[in-house]
């Protein structure tokens, strides 16, 4: 396996307060925890901890999650995306050649960028859940699966993958059921339209193309799926699909959703105005998929926030980070904002979405917020609003990505 170059990049580590420990805890929605596979290091990566990812123009630097000293900086091209490979050591980085795979390291191995790349034209989203990580490819609309714990025993090869080939091209995404039924969205050049559900056999099982803008998934308690629509929003359950209608027609968009296995309950963003100017939103969906119902709540006033700033923590709570610099509590249950405590200085939205603004990522009580504007990166405890940890880099943070 051949490594791009390491750099090393210098950090200033302010520590806020009493030394905390930021241990790591697996979880998140959609998450899938890495068992011992025969020959790989996961114990080593378990003992590590939670490892940062964050992509700057031409490269990606690691972060050691408790102390946020800087453990790897390796090449890579002008501007990537970032998920988890959801086994608590890799992370995808979407390239122009596919999904390559970004070793975070552990306590003995350095970060490294290696030539494992699963290829995809226009590699797009990265879904794990189940025990499967699922890639999706906006140039052919090919879903790439494979058993997440594989990669902690690869060395120099992939893993052994499925293929399920696309229709019509379109930027979308699949995700594998734990009983192998498997849900992709449709669509084509012109557009977006729905969702088509397959058994394990490829038999059509439910379909809908009642969702225009079709975008996102997350899988909420008892494995109900969910997808924005551009006026609602679309679920998958016990065989089968059910619409729910955005509280503003025709247009009420949710594109991102943020979920917990142990809750009913969904947080999506939301925005009202099909013409509104750039990226920053103000009212944000919460979907009962029990009750069968989607509310749209305003955020506090004066926070706004882009899909970026959301994310699920302790309690199956939701925290917004917003333009204000605070990170909102949201108690789904209760539909309100119930707290809120200042993280980082106020921003402003994007010109383009792809441009470094704040970003929130949490990983077990501990929240990893960037700080663009001031090139730094905070560890927040969710449970106290305490700024644990917080480092200052030489790079621009834009993508942020967890190992755990």
């Amino acid at each position: 396996m051949r490594t791009l170059p390491l750099r090393r990049a210098g950090v200033f580590a302010l520590a806020v307060g009493a030394t905390v420990g930021l241990a790591a805890c697996s979880g998140g929605a959609g998450g899938g925890s890495a068992a011992p596979a025969p020959g790989s290091s996961s114990s080593a990566a378990d003992e590590t901890g939670t490892r940062v990812a964050l992509s700057y123009p031409g490269g990606i630097v690691v972060l050691d999650g408790e102390t946020l000293e800087v453990v790897g900086d390796v090449d890579s091209e002008e501007f990537t995306r970032l998920n988890s490979a959801g086994d608590g050591r890799h992370v995808m980085v979407t390239t122009t050649a596919g999904f390559q795979v970004l070793d975070a390291g552990t306590a003995q191995d350095e970060p490294v960028l290696t030539d494992l790349v699963f290829p995809a034209e226009k590699a797009g989203h990265v879904v794990v859940h189940g025990g499967k990580t699922v890639l999706y490819a906006d140039g052919t609309s090919d879903t790439t699966v494979f058993d997440t714990d594989a990669l902690l025993a690869s060395t120099d090869e992939l893993p052994e993958t499925e293929t399920i080939p696309g229709v019509e091209a379109h930027h979308g995404v699949s995700i594998v059921l734990e009983d192998g039924s498997f849900v992709t969205t449709v669509g084509n050049a012109d557009g977006r339209t729905g969702i088509v559900v397959k058994d394990p056999s490829g038999a059509t099982v439910a379909e809908s193309a009642d969702c225009p803008g079709v975008h996102g998934e997350g899988t909420a308690q008892d494995e109900v799926v969910v997808f924005g629509c551009e006026n609602g929003a679309l679920f998958f359950d016990d065989g089968e699909i059910t619409k729910l209608d955005a509280p503003d027609q025709p247009y009420g968009r949710t594109g991102n959703l943020f979920v917990s296995e142990t809750s009913p309950l969904v947080i999506g963003d939301y925005k009202d105005d099909r013409d509104a100017e750039g990226y920053l939103l103000n009212r944000i969906a919460l979907i009962d998929t029990a009750a069968k119902t989607q509310t749209v709540v305003d955020m506090p006033e004066g926070a706004e926030y882009t899909f970026r700033d959301l994310a699920r923590g302790p309690g199956d709570l939701g925290y917004i980070l917003a333009s204000d610099g605070s990170i909102h509590v949201f108690d789904p249950e209760a539909g309100a904002f119930t707290d809120a405590f200042p993280v980082i200085d106020a921003w402003e939205g994007p010109a383009e979405w792809q441009d470094a603004h704040p970003a929130i990522k949490v990983s077990g009580d501990i929240a990893y917020v960037t700080e663009p504007a001031k090139n730094m990166v905070h560890a927040v405890g969710l449970t106290t609003g305490e700024v644990l940890t917080s480092a200052t880099l030489e790079v621009t943070p834009n993508e942020i990505a967890l190992t755990r």
